[in-house]
């Protein structure tokens, strides 16, 4: 729901305390609790997206810009993140209503009482909300190789071979900067300029995030894949924290120069 892992732990740890006070350990009303301080956290005027970090070389202009900034992948996860962004842009109530009746399998009628509602109500957040989100398309059944020829050309600053992996609609985000590059043109004159920027090559050490194949870059931060039949639709490039961005290769808060 808060597609931060930061803010979700925060909010566990008060669920937890909140149970271990009560003395209640019922898996409904530790839902109920931890849906309720999830969209607490939602309405907080106080809840704001993380500072971008400044580049240090001349970036083109993106072609759009990206309003969910908090964005954090998750180790242990296999939901995608593209459905976790698309959760971010609906009112909080239908995001809730997705999570629990889609997401944890509670039905109407539980998601309702936790939500203070009517089942009635429910499902008109979850037809509401489910004709935004769609149905998402499967990932590539050849996404292990294309994940493989994705990092040998990103490390090696291949561009031309890095777009040819490509569908024509993939895009490229780097959270928490909220510039978004749409399209290979676009996606291009950023990695060129990252590419002609840097004085290193990036190290990448294969994981996986929220089921979906990425590579560890270590203090260059992360970078994920987003996959369908005809390549890769989506790069994901999760710079480093602003603790690491002083601590860069550069010398200067230069983490953004990762692409």
């Amino acid at each position: 729901m808060l597609g931060s892992v930061t803010d979700a732990e925060d909010v566990l740890q008060e669920t937890l305390v909140a149970a271990w006070r009560s003395g209640i350990a019922d898996r409904a009303w530790l839902y109920k609790i931890a849906t309720n301080r999830c969209l607490n956290a939602i309405r907080d005027a106080k809840r704001r997206p993380p500072l971008a970090p400044e580049s240090p070389f001349d970036v083109p202009e993106p072609t759009a810009w990206n309003d969910v900034t908090w964005l954090e992948p998750c180790r242990e996860e296999t939901i995608r993140l593209a459905f976790i962004a698309a959760l971010q842009r609906l009112p909080p109530r239908q995001t809730a209503a997705v999570v629990l009746c889609d997401v944890l399998d509670f039905s109407s009628t539980e998601a309702a009482e936790m939500l203070d509602t009517t089942p009635t109500a429910v499902k008109g957040l979850l037809q509401r909300a489910r004709a935004v989100l769609g149905d998402p398309a499967p990932p590539a059944a050849d996404e292990p190789q294309l994940a493989a020829r994705f990092a040998r050309a990103f490390a090696d600053d291949d561009i031309e071979t890095l777009l040819s992996l490509l569908t024509d609609d993939a895009w490229l985000a780097m959270p928490p900067a909220p510039h978004v590059y749409e399209g290979h043109a676009a996606i291009a004159s950023f990695l060129r300029a990252s590419a002609a920027y840097r004085t290193w090559r990036y190290a990448l050490t294969p994981t996986r995030v929220n089921g979906q194949p990425a590579f560890d870059m270590g203090r260059d931060g992360l970078v994920a894949l987003d996959t369908r039949e005809g390549g890769i639709t989506a790069i994901t490039r999760f710079l480093p924290t602003r603790q690491s961005l002083g601590s860069s290769r550069s010398g200067r808060n230069g983490s953004f120069s990762g692409g």
